[in-house]
């Protein structure tokens, strides 16, 4: 099947010829008819399977008749970071190239006054993260009832990143007679939860099974310690003795890794950036084009890179720790092996990774391969809880074996031949007490030793002596 045969428009198609393709994958054979028939439409497809270009090149062909209002935008999408946001961006502006059709890309990091003037001049197309889209609603800058086509993407990474409340306000906002075009590559309960809330005897699409990996890709678990500075040197050792790799894509659990990691292998002399979510948004895109462009070789990153980007000739992927959610394993090496291309992914884990390592062979239904050779295991790396938790306290012997903390109490060193023997300890007064006296009461110091009044004692004030005359009861 070509894309003359989906009833895209010759505008299009052009500009589709133009970018080099001429077969569909097949999340775009089976959505592209279905969006043109106003149907709405659940894409299941993995990573890297096209699923941008699924709902683009339709909305293309939709949009070229009608025109845009002030502050009205006709269709809109939304994208859980400001990365994919971008990426979406640019394939209008590759596609639509022919359609003269006016885009806005509301996103953080750019300055609200440069938004607003693009919404005010009217746009057809709206591509925006959550976040952004809410705050120009809530000033009174963008109205969305003039909404015609609603496009969610990576919906499983809007619910990993908790934007699912933000998705339904505004599925809310915007005309109930829309259509909605859902795209995710996994389907856990609460994504289907809000697909039979807002899709309308949706079209279910689904180009491969739910959170499985390419065949392109070669997966591999590698052995190592697992102290940070362990790890590095596996990395680098991995790095260099990779054969085929052209460029990389090493992912990290936490943005501060990210930060030492990149530190680290420039410091021994690799090309490489960072990316992550503390950077700003010109940092970040600064970071991106110098990986795609080939200017460095590293990328080194947090989950932020893990969804949707569309580096297409990534040869390797590096998970310098094992992602905790097993669905991110299969995001993050589906950045390698993509259109028909041979990827390779490997995956640094320590003996206290198992756990994890097992949730995502159980998720994607095959058992990872090793590589090299399994390491001695150290005494209590078993036990090791994961880096960030509290360290377990060591057991102390108890009784006169338990040494004195740092700080604490010494014990007495033993006296010199010469010395006088110690005094013995002064005893106390109260020691010679007979053990039968009575406690007395605490009392103040100053207090005399009297005994406690009890009562009034026996004085009695006078009026209380007085008679009570009783008032004599008028007869009935």
């Amino acid at each position: 099947m070509s894309f003359a045969e989906l009833g895209l428009s010759s505008k299009v198609l052009a500009a589709v010829a133009a970018s080099g393709y001429t077969v569909p994958t097949p999340i775009q054979a089976q959505a592209i008819p279905h969006v043109l028939q106003r149907r709405d439409v659940l894409g299941i497809a993995q990573t890297g399977t096209g699923k941008t270009a699924a709902f683009v090149l339709p909305m293309l062909t939709l949009l070229e008749k009608g025109r845009a209002r002030a502050r009205m935008p006709r269709t809109l999408i939304l994208e859980p970071t400001r990365e994919l946001a971008a990426q979406v961006e640019e394939n209008f502006a590759r596609y639509g190239a022919n359609s003269g059709l006016s885009v806005a890309l509301l996103i953080g990091g750019v300055s609200f006054g440069d938004q607003d003037a693009k919404i005010t001049r009217g746009v057809d197309v709206l591509i925006a993260t959550p976040g952004r889209l809410l705050d120009h609603f809530e000033r009174g800058k963008l109205l969305l009832t003039g909404v015609e086509l609603l496009v969610i993407d990576e919906a499983d990474r809007m619910l990993d990143m908790g934007f699912i409340p933000d998705i339904e306000r505004i599925c809310k906002l915007v005309p109930f007679t829309r259509q909605t075009l859902f795209f995710t590559a996994t389907m856990p309960p609460e994504i289907q939860r809000v697909t039979e809330q807002f899709l309308h005897t949706p079209i279910q699409v689904e180009a491969s099974r739910p959170a499985t990996a390419a065949t392109t890709i070669t997966q591999a678990l590698v052995h190592t310690r697992s102290h940070p500075a362990d790890k590095r040197e596996t990395l680098r050792h991995l790095i260099r003795s990779a054969e085929n790799l052209k460029n990389a894509i090493i992912f990290c659990n936490r943005k501060t890794e990210v930060a030492l990691l990149h530190k680290s292998l420039v410091r021994h002399g690799f090309a490489a950036v960072a990316l992550h979510g503390d950077m700003d948004q010109r940092s970040r895109m600064a970071a991106l084009e110098s990986f795609r462009n080939g200017e460095m070789t590293l990328l080194v990153a947090s989950d932020v890179a893990a969804r949707g980007l569309d580096i297409p000739d990534v040869s390797h992927v590096f998970n310098f720790d094992v992602p905790i959610h097993a669905d991110d394993y299969v995001h993050r090496i589906g950045r390698t092996g993509r259109a028909g291309r041979s990827g390779w992914a490997f995956t640094l884990a320590a003996p206290t990774d198992k756990k994890h390592v097992a949730a995502i062979e159980t998720l994607i239904g095959n058992a990872i391969p090793w590589t090299g050779d399994p390491l001695p295991v150290e005494e209590g790396e078993e036990e090791a809880p994961r880096r960030g938790a509290r360290p377990r306290r060591r057991e102390e012997p108890k009784g006169r074996d338990r040494e004195p903390a740092r700080g604490g109490r010494k014990e007495a060193r033993p006296a010199p031949k010469d010395a006088e023997p110690a005094r013995p300890p002064r005893e106390r007064p109260e020691a010679h007490k007979p053990a039968s006296e009575p406690k007395r009461p605490h009392r103040h110091r100053e207090e005399p030793d009297e005994p406690a009044v009890i009562g009034l004692g026996d004085h009695v004030p006078s009026f209380l002596l007085q008679p009570v005359r009783r008032k004599a009861r008028s007869p009935a």
